[in-house]
């Protein structure tokens, strides 16, 4: 580790930064639990969560980013360990990331299907519901595609992203 690790008594000023108080590959396990976790009750919420953040949305993210703080990295505040677990994190997201474009069934797991909201203008309330869609939410997604409304849509689909978009039906020949 640090020469200073040797020393009897307080370390010299900027060495307890650098000095983990738990071994590297705790971290790293904390990390991969954390975010598997985290992928797991995310995916499980819906395709709305990722998508379309509304200001509760993003407010649950960001108190979601704070209260694992503490299981991730064992109350050890050193840019050592912020180093291991930023390093950890970017290495699992980046290999879910591979996994999913060699794997077809991962990513239908991880990411799930598009669902049809509309198709050739009747409205399916079961998917709607099911994937926490409101009406609402989806006429924002017609308007932005200039229809006003929902008999005009040939499709609107809710893409693994969470993103709607909608498709407009011919228009009919005079």
């Amino acid at each position: 580790m640090f020469p200073f690790a040797l020393l009897d008594g307080p370390l010299p000023v900027g060495v307890s930064m650098w000095k983990i108080a738990q071994p590297w590959w705790e971290f790293v396990l904390r990390g991969l639990v954390v975010y598997g976790f985290l992928l797991i009750t995310l995916r499980l919420t819906g395709k709305r969560q990722v998508g379309q953040l509304a200001p509760f949305d993003l407010v649950l993210l960001l108190v979601l980013s704070n209260a694992v703080q503490n299981s991730m990295n064992a109350g050890d505040n050193t840019v050592a360990s912020g180093f291991i677990l930023v390093g950890t994190l970017l290495a699992v997201n980046g290999l879910m990331g591979w996994i999913t474009w060699r794997s077809k069934r991962v990513e239908i797991l991880i990411e799930g299907r598009p669902q049809i909201l509309v198709h050739n203008g009747a409205l399916d309330e079961a998917v709607l519901a099911k994937e926490r869609i409101t009406r609402h939410e989806l006429m924002a997604a017609v308007r932005q595609a200039g229809l006003s409304d929902i008999a005009d849509v040939r499709v609107a689909i809710l893409e693994t992203n969470g993103r709607i978009n909608v498709i407009a039906k011919a228009p009919e020949k005079a």
